[in-house]
């Protein structure tokens, strides 16, 4: 019995003219927005290989010079495009994809788009995500308004139950109809996705593991705007007032409900602006804090000739400056490490608070999980830039330590490619699918209640739902 009806359902969401018009405009915008964004994560990355390439090829022409001096010539760090970016760009276009390493300083990230980017830009940017995200939803609730409420107002109903159709079977059945006609429009899309996955990766297997959990996400999802459209419509006094109701949840969903979430995360954990970050580092850069003092370059000479057993800094078999350079280096790091550390946490601190709405919301749970899976939220962000710090860490120590045990104090030294060419390149490994799940369990619970919630809404609705309009 739920076989028909769901067959029936089906048949009639073919023959309405609001599904034919929904599927053709959304599903051209899933097209678009999915090979756009291939396109756009395809070039980005030939980009990034060759800007790779420019980089290193100056850092290891640049010439003899002090190796220290060489530090301060510095080198670029990229963050790879992740193959599931293309669905979904996260905090990429806010928080940039390149950082320049060099001596004393860990450098805030270049290259954001959102940064050249018109207002209107920055707001009508397509991916499939947000017509995941926002216009299949939207389109869900012009299927599924009447699905209950219509049959109610023309009579239907009664008779419906007159044959020992039971209203779960009713439910079901509508429920199934629905599906299969989203899936016409959302099974493609998928198809699609996955081949371009394939043929974006080198690393295929991995990531269509990202792109399976990624597809349950979305399932469910519109699994809960199915079963919640179904709940309104078995209660609501007319199709009408049902397609209002259900209107006011999508608008609450996808545009109130992100804003107040940006709003009351920044009020709770608000984060310092960019001057007042640049400026309390300064400052505790000039005089120390908490314990973190500026290396004392008398104690460290004489700790030297202590430990060596001369009692000439011309005597030392090492170089002074490199062994002060990397003392200095290692009291930057101790400050950066506390205020950035500070600012990472206070960012995710402002996660969790998007997630926890998600109760209300559930829009906002898949958004975590959308971005988390495709590399492009903030923890990931965050786990390539500490990567990158790392990497610019033992970079300029092993200048310092080339400085230091290769020349003596007073003496003009100077390195050459054999040095340049013995660092090697960043190697970025991205977290694994365990890693970013753990990120976000309470996303992946909150969205599990809103879909089991959203079965249950529908069940008892059509248990309660008047025969009679």
């Amino acid at each position: 019995m739920i076989t028909r009806i769901a067959r029936k359902e089906f048949s009639d969401l073919l023959r309405d003219g609001r599904f034919r018009i929904g599927a053709v405009v959304v599903g051209l915008l899933l097209f678009v927005s999915l090979g756009a964004g291939w396109v756009h994560v395809r070039d980005a990355r030939a980009q990034l290989e060759a800007a790779q390439a420019t980089a290193r090829d100056h850092w290891d022409s640049q010439g003899e010079k002090n190796p220290h001096s060489a530090a301060h010539y510095g080198i670029y760090a990229f963050k790879p495009r992740l193959a599931l970016s293309f669905v979904d760009q996260g905090v990429d276009p806010w928080t940039g994809t390149s950082v320049w390493l060099e001596a004393h300083r860990q450098n805030d990230f270049l290259m954001r788009p959102a940064q050249d980017a018109t207002t209107a830009q920055r707001f009508g940017t397509l991916t499939a995500a947000g017509v995941l995200q926002h216009l299949v939803p939207l389109m869900i609730i012009l299927l599924a308004f009447g699905a209950l409420a219509s049959e109610r107002e023309q009579g239907t109903l009664r008779q419906l139950l007159a044959t020992g159709v039971s209203r779960r079977e009713l439910t079901a059945g509508k429920a199934l109809g629905i599906a299969a006609a989203l899936g016409l429009l959302v099974v493609p899309a998928a198809v699609l996705g996955s081949a371009a996955l394939v043929l974006g990766s080198n690393a295929a297997g991995s990531f269509l593991a990202r792109g399976v959990v990624l597809a349950i996400v979305y399932i469910a999802y519109f699994g809960a705007f199915v079963g919640l459209s179904l709940a309104v419509s078995a209660r609501a006094p007319s199709a009408r007032t049902a397609l209002v109701a259900l209107l006011g949840i999508w608008v609450l969903n996808g545009l109130v409900a992100p804003r107040i979430a940006v709003d009351l995360s920044a009020r709770l954990h608000p984060a310092p602006t960019a001057f007042e970050f640049a400026r309390t580092i300064e400052e505790e850069m000039a005089t120390g804090v908490d314990g973190i003092e500026p290396p004392d370059r008398e104690a460290i000479t004489n700790a030297l000739l202590e430990e060596h057993g001369v009692d000439r800094v011309e005597d030392l078999p090492v170089n002074l400056s490199g062994i002060t350079l990397q003392a200095s280096e290692v009291f930057g790091d101790k400050i950066y490490d506390r205020n950035y550390g500070a600012l990472w946490d206070t960012f995710e601190r402002q996660s969790r608070v998007h997630e926890t709405l998600a109760l209300a919301a559930p829009l906002l749970a898949v958004r975590a999980l959308s971005m988390g899976l495709a590399g492009t939220d903030v923890e990931q962000h965050r786990h390539f830039a500490s990567a990158a710090e790392t990497y610019r860490r033992d970079l300029v120590r092993s200048m310092n330590e080339d400085l230091a045990q290769n020349s003596r104090t007073g003496e003009t030294y100077f390195a050459d490619e054999e040095l340049w060419e013995s660092v090697p390149p960043l190697e970025y490994e991205a977290p694994s699918l365990a890693w970013i799940l753990g990120n976000r369990t309470l996303s992946l619970i909150v969205l599990g209640l809103w879909a089991v919630g959203a079965a249950i809404a529908a069940v008892r609705g059509a248990r309660r739902t008047e025969v009679a309009g």
